[in-house]
């Protein structure tokens, strides 16, 4: 199902773990799926060049292997260089994904947009002009304009589902 770089990357993950001078912190997840990722950030206020970055990831093997790959991508780019990291970098730069599991590069790309609506947020207390994120983006309290609700699925039991 997975390539051997999938596999690598999900087997020994790259900036894993929680970064504690981190000075934006995204938070995405995916109720359908459950996985749910959190991405640390320190960006240099001078340069905004993302100078660490580490992650935390609940999911599949997908999940985590994106997370470490989106890490790889965006350390050392600027946040306008990080923010131009897509959903299918991320899975190009790990040789492809199962059509199946092509939203975990998504929340790959959501945890970067949603660490820097956090550190904007921080900083000024909004975002610049003009910058909107999508994605369940936790980090800025809804403030990006990017957040639409969505009605989760209720379960019956493992085989039924709840009519509508």
């Amino acid at each position: 199902m997975y390539n051997q770089k999938v596999v690598d990357y999900f087997m020994n993950p790259r900036n894993a773990g929680k970064l504690d001078d981190a000075n934006a912190i995204g938070e995405v997840g995916n109720p359908t799926c459950g996985d749910v990722m959190k991405i640390y950030l320190k960006i240099n206020p001078e340069t905004e060049v993302i100078e660490d970055i580490r992650f935390e990831t609940f999911g599949c093997a997908a999940a985590i292997a994106t997370s470490s790959m989106v890490t790889e991508l965006a350390k050392g780019k600027t946040i306008a260089e990080a923010l131009k990291i897509n959903n299918k970098d991320v899975a190009d730069a790990l040789g492809g994904l199962p059509p199946v599991k092509l939203h975990c590069s998504l929340l790959a790309q959501e945890g970067i947009q949603a660490a820097v609506a956090d550190y904007y947020m921080r900083k000024d207390g909004k975002l610049p002009e003009g910058l909107t994120f999508p994605g369940n983006c936790t980090a800025c309290g809804g403030a990006c304009g990017g957040h639409e609700e969505e009605e989760e699925e209720r379960f019956v039991s493992e085989d039924h589902r709840v009519a509508e």
